[in-house]
């Protein structure tokens, strides 16, 4: 007797908020990762297939009513780059307290300062906040939209994986990581 069985499990989710042009380029990236890319925003001129045609979906609400209307496992990322803090605050004290993979968020160090802030303001605590990776990305110098994705791709592989983020070359860390570990902030086992 022959018994075949077949699993399968969806891909995971990377939500990117903000419908600017550096989200055109993580959504490429995105989906070279094999995630499954939603782009959303409150602004319908924005949010169009046509600026987003790599997108698995897009959807126009605001961020945070939408993020409340989905259901995600720890494998999902979220990508916040809507640098605005009237959809920063309310996705992102939502976003932080999900059991998500990844929450990032754009920004310069003033603005994440500022925004540490306005989220202490509403109520989140110093764990939750110690979950925002932001400015969102590693630091490798990126200037254009695609460099910038690939900063952000590179953190949210790290974190995944457990790696550090630091160079190979004359590293003593492990090229492959055996299987993930539960990582904190980048380089941080928790």
């Amino acid at each position: 007797m022959l018994l075949l069985v077949e699993s399968s499990v969806p891909a995971p989710r990377m939500i990117v908020f903000g419908a600017i042009d550096f989200a055109s380029a993580l959504v490429r990236v995105g989906k070279f990762l094999n995630y499954h890319v939603t782009v959303c925003d409150a602004r319908p001129v924005f949010a169009t297939r046509t600026r987003f045609p790599d997108a698995d979906e897009i959807v126009v609400d605001w961020p945070h009513r939408y993020l409340d209307s989905q259901e995600l496992d720890s494998r999902a990322v979220l990508c916040v780059l809507t640098h605005d803090a009237k959809f920063d605050i309310p996705l992102l004290e939502r976003a932080l307290r999900l059991p998500v993979a990844y929450v990032g968020a754009m920004g310069s160090r003033r603005t994440h300062l500022d925004r540490q802030q306005r989220l202490r303001d509403v109520g989140l605590t110093e764990l939750e906040l110690n979950r925002l990776r932001s400015p969102i990305g590693l630091d490798l110098g990126a200037r254009t939209p695609e460099e910038t994705a690939l900063s952000i791709a590179a953190e949210i592989v790290a974190n995944r994986r457990g790696g550090t983020g630091a160079p190979l070359t004359g590293a003593h860390t492990p090229i492959h990581h055996d299987a993930p570990r539960s990582v904190g902030r980048i380089g941080e086992v928790a």
